[in-house]
């Protein structure tokens, strides 16, 4: 046996499901951003990305991880929304920065807490959580650091809750949109409160500070972040036409920067990239040789639809082989994996997809066989070429 390839023209291509997708060259798309990833929030593919592993300061977007944990334990059972976890000193002194204005020794619903962490980026509410759930912050700060490991965050570790400045508190940009996904995907009834306007405490209102909520249509979340050290920072996400995007910017130089930037990012990640569907599941992408079957070939079918996103630059760059080991030994099962489709883009990854016969062959019986021993002998040894054979369709 050899491997073969079919190379397939990828003229027709309908409308389906996605289930993966590519990224363009990061020349497709620029930002004054330092540090910059757009994600498909469906594939989790990364669809642009700048810098995006460097481990960095995150600010107030690393409460992302503090309301996860939370989130987590509401969903497990371990909390309630209604549970009221008590102020201490520590967490009523915390001025540094946005504040909810919590007073000492009284008592808040988490409920509360969360939009306080959510709506108004109140340190103190971060303080108030982590000391009810862990003991103290830095034990907290531990519990963070372990699930960013068991939630796949490789370039993030943290010394507090609140992302106030610290040499050990970092996060990528990756592990944010990471994050981001996470949040949206596993918590639906409390990501929800991401998209809150204001929020009141002790007769003190103050907005969410997310532009993207009054700036762009479809924006729903998340959060904000700036200190002096890493400069203006934001994740957000959107959902349009039932696609939904995620971008995160950090280090840029202003409020407003931010603002215009991150709107201008996620309009990229809505029009620039567009989900383009190969093969419906079903459809045949290709053929396989037999040998000592009933039938010459078998046709190879993908189980699912087979989608990319890309970006318009890289529309017409999409190429495709069907590749297996062959010929493939009859009999074979109707839904025996043959082999697979290898998807390339310029610039980009390629992604393969599992391929099953369409159909079952079965083998040859012992007459058969004998004249297919015979034709052999005398056609003589069939010529290979070394690294398989390209077959145009």
């Amino acid at each position: 046996m050899m491997m073969k390839s079919i190379i397939l023209k990828l003229a027709a291509l309908a409308a389906g499901v996605l289930v993966a997708a590519v990224g363009p060259a990061a020349a497709d798309v620029t930002t004054p951003a330092p540090y910059a990833v757009i994600m498909d929030f469906d594939s989790g593919a990364v669809l642009f990305e700048k810098d995006a592993d460097t481990p960095v300061g995150p600010s107030s977007m690393s409460k992302l991880m503090t309301v996860a944990i939370v989130f987590e334990k509401l969903k497990n059972g371990e909390l309630k929304p209604t549970d009221e976890f008590s102020v201490s000193e520590k967490a009523w002194r915390e001025k540094e920065g946005s504040s909810m204005w919590v007073r000492v020794d009284t008592k808040i619903p988490l409920i509360d807490l969360l939009r306080g962490i959510i709506v108004q980026s109140g340190n103190d509410a971060c303080i108030v959580v982590a000391e009810n759930i862990a003991g103290t912050e830095e034990a907290f700060a531990e519990l963070m650091t372990k699930k960013a490991r068991e939630w796949g965050l490789k370039n993030s570790k943290f010394a507090n809750a609140t992302g106030l400045p610290d040499e050990n508190q970092k996060m990528s940009t990756r592990d944010l949109a990471i994050l981001a996904r996470k949040i949206i995907s596993d918590y639906p009834e409390y990501y929800k409160l991401f998209a809150e306007r204001e929020f009141t405490w002790e007769k003190i209102r103050q907005p969410n500070r997310n532009p993207l909520l009054s700036n762009f249509k479809g924006a729903d979340g998340l959060k904000t972040g700036h200190t002096a050290e890493n400069g203006y920072g934001l994740v957000g996400a959107a959902l349009i036409n039932g696609e939904r995007r995620i971008i995160v910017v950090n280090g840029l130089g202003s409020e407003k920067e931010r603002a215009i930037e991150s709107e201008r990012l996620m309009r990229v990640a809505f029009n620039d990239f567009a989900t383009r569907t190969l093969y419906k599941a079903g459809d045949i992408a290709g053929d396989a040789a037999v040998f000592a079957g009933k039938a010459a070939t078998v046709p190879l079918v993908t189980n699912e639809a087979v989608s990319m996103i890309l970006h318009r630059a890289s529309a017409d760059s999409v190429t495709a082989k069907v590749v297996y080991e062959g010929p493939v030994q009859a009999p074979i099962a109707e839904g025996q994996q043959i082999g697979y489709l290898r998807v390339n883009v310029e610039d980009g990854d390629a992604r393969e997809f599992p391929l099953y016969a369409g159909k079952d062959v079965k083998a040859l019986g012992p007459i058969g066989r004998i004249g297919l021993a015979a034709r052999r002998l005398i056609a003589g040894a069939p010529k290979t070429e070394s690294g398989g054979a390209s077959l145009a369709q």
